[in-house]
């Protein structure tokens, strides 16, 4: 196996010169650069990752926690994350915390013990020992898609938080990368009253997210928007999962006065939601007009089309690993949450009629502009 000197000797450079080449630590000049990278490539080398770790401190290595990995929206925020870390030259493990508080402090202490640089976490809607966790170990850290509120303290201790020791009381502890929700679900709530529906319910996430909370809120301001009243009836929980938006749709079917439009709050929720319509003999859009935040591929598949909001999922995943590379190279800079825009994508499940020129799917434009300051 060849080794760092034998490229050294074929290249006709200092081991330090191929040193600084391969890691990208001090400027070379471009002749000299591509000698040693054409010894690398004549000779084979592959470089001693555990060796340069022992060196450096760095595995360059990043941990990824996300909940539902089979759901298509977490999988397309997985293939951003690992486009980016491998064109940063980072590795990825990855582990299922399965919104599971426990578990999830569990699988995030078993990547920290494999000493990855830094964390990508999607948290649960209990996430306080995961928290203080991270806190007490410093791990840079980012939150994805679900925030926390998570601030230094007068007692914090030097370096106790993963933001560094520069956070002043009251400031966030972590970096956040997340996409907008209330705008975008206010959006599809005036959507349907201009459509003419007066009583429209939605499907709410797992209580606790972030995500839940603020898709709740942008529900109730599209309702003020669009100058109709909040039904507490018509504000009900599917937990986030297929079983309980069926369950939660049936209640609303069963109301004596049941709503005529349904926006639901995440993708699988949507599947739930068009099995208990179908269970009851109920057409979309013909007796029920239906919206959904989370646009998937098959979306267009369905008959009729369903209107929806798209989250921008894999840059979601890319930008959360640069935010934590950002950290990584600057420990101690202040915490920032970074929020993208969705987009709005206009089919026929709403009531809609299709629109000329619109059979494979979408009329989307971007509702809300981006967000990338530290808050």
């Amino acid at each position: 196996m060849a080794t760092m000197a034998d490229v050294a000797r074929s290249a006709g450079v200092s081991v330090a010169t191929v040193s600084h080449v391969l890691n990208g630590t001090r400027p070379v000049l471009p002749h000299t650069r591509q000698a040693v990278l054409d010894a690398v490539d004549a000779l084979g080398y592959t470089p001693n990752t555990l060796a340069r770790s022992l060196v450096t401190s760095r595995t360059r290595s990043i941990g990824l926690a996300v909940s539902a990995i089979s759901n298509p929206y977490f999988t397309e925020i997985l293939q951003g994350v690992e486009a980016a870390a491998l064109e940063a030259g980072y590795s990825l493990l990855i582990a299922d915390p399965h919104d599971d508080p426990r578990h999830e402090r569990k699988v995030v202490q078993l990547l920290h013990e494999r000493r990855v640089d830094g964390m990508i976490v999607a948290p649960s809607a209990e996430p306080s020992d995961l928290v203080g966790y991270l806190r007490r170990h410093a791990v840079p850290t980012v939150f994805l898609d679900r925030l926390v509120d998570a601030r230094a303290t007068e007692d914090s201790a030097p370096g106790d938080g993963a933001a560094g020791a520069a956070a002043s009381p009251g400031a966030p502890c972590f970096d956040q990368v997340c996409a907008e929700s209330a705008a975008p679900t206010a959006l599809l709530v005036t959507h349907l009253a201009g459509l003419g529906h007066h009583r429209i319910a939605l499907v709410a996430g797992l209580p606790g997210l972030s995500t839940t909370s603020e898709r709740v809120s942008g529900y109730q301001e599209g309702l003020i928007a669009a100058g109709l009243a909040y039904d507490e009836r018509l504000l009900v929980s599917g937990n986030s999962e297929s079983t309980g938006a069926e369950r939660a749709t049936a209640d609303l079917l069963a109301l004596p006065d049941p709503p005529t439009a349904l926006v639901t709050a995440n993708n699988a929720m949507t599947i739930g939601a068009l099995r208990a319509l179908r269970r009851h003999g109920r057409s979309v859009p013909d007796d029920l007009a239906l919206c959904c935040f989370d646009d998937f591929a098959w979306a267009d598949l369905f008959s009729p089309r369903l209107t929806a909001i798209a989250q921008p999922s894999r840059e979601l995943g890319a930008r959360a690993v640069r935010v934590l590379l950002d950290r990584l190279a600057e420990p101690d800079r202040p915490a920032r949450t970074v929020r993208l825009p969705c987009a709005f994508v206009h089919r026929t499940s709403c009531g809609c009629p299709e629109e000329p020129g619109s059979g494979t799917g979408a009329t989307a434009s971007s509702t809300l502009a981006e967000k990338g300051t530290a808050s």
